[in-house]
Order: C-alpha cells, then sequence, then structure tokens
C-alpha cells in the first residue's frame, strides 16, 4: 500500500500526462525522485521506445557527487543527461517533472539541463 503523499503525487502525474506526449521531434524527458536518487529518461511515446536513460547511479554521474539524494547530484545528472541528448541530436524536449513539486531537485535538475542546451 502506498503512502497518501505517494498516491497524490501518482494522480497529479497522471492529470499531467494527460495532456502531455513524446513525439519523435519533442520526446518527453521525464523524471523520478526517491529518497537517494534520481532519475531521468527520455522517452519518444509514439514509437514507445526509451531513447537516453540516467540515474544519479551512473558511474560518471557518482564519481562527481558524494551522494545521489541531493541538489548539487541533480545538477550534475541535469547537465550530464543534456550533453548525451545533445550528442544524440535532441535538442527539444517536454518536461514531465513527475508529479513532483518544481522546487530542490527538480529545479536544479531542469536548470542544469537549459544551462546545458536542452530547449524546454
Amino acid at each position: 500500500m502506498q503512502n497518501i503523499k505517494e498516491q497524490k503525487r501518482v494522480f497529479r502525474h497522471q492529470r499531467i500526462r494527460k495532456g502531455m506526449t513524446g513525439t519523435t521531434d519533442r520526446p518527453r524527458l521525464c523524471l523520478h525522485r526517491s529518497l537517494n536518487n534520481l532519475q531521468a529518461q527520455i522517452i519518444d511515446d509514439s514509437a514507445g521506445k526509451v531513447l537516453l536513460g540516467k540515474s544519479t547511479l551512473a558511474k560518471d554521474v557518482k564519481s562527481k557527487s558524494k551522494t545521489g539524494g541531493n541538489v548539487s547530484a541533480a545538477t550534475i545528472l541535469g547537465e550530464a543527461v543534456a550533453q548525451e541528448a545533445i550528442k544524440k541530436g535532441i535538442k527539444k524536449v517536454a518536461f514531465d517533472r513527475g508529479g513532483y513539486l518544481y522546487h530542490g531537485r527538480i529545479k536544479a535538475f531542469a536548470e542544469a539541463a537549459r544551462k546545458a542546451g536542452l530547449e524546454f
């Protein structure tokens, strides 16, 4: 059984997802936040494929930060995801915050990704 906060987040995410789909032109950048880590995926919903996935557990991100559950790790992950996406030719994405509030780690990730060259 999920706790009430998690249920509310899931409902928020479903409400956000009703009007948002990732296309080949503008794939969806989806975030998942846990207590100790942050995961990001770039998804093409029309093809049903994950184009890129990265987490704070990845070696290149983990080596730069002490822990995966803080704002500095989210910033490092945002830069890393943006760089890999640009290498794959993805410049514009639709940002799916996963029902999480836009502050703290989510905001730090988004600002770092924008600074590194992703448009959303």
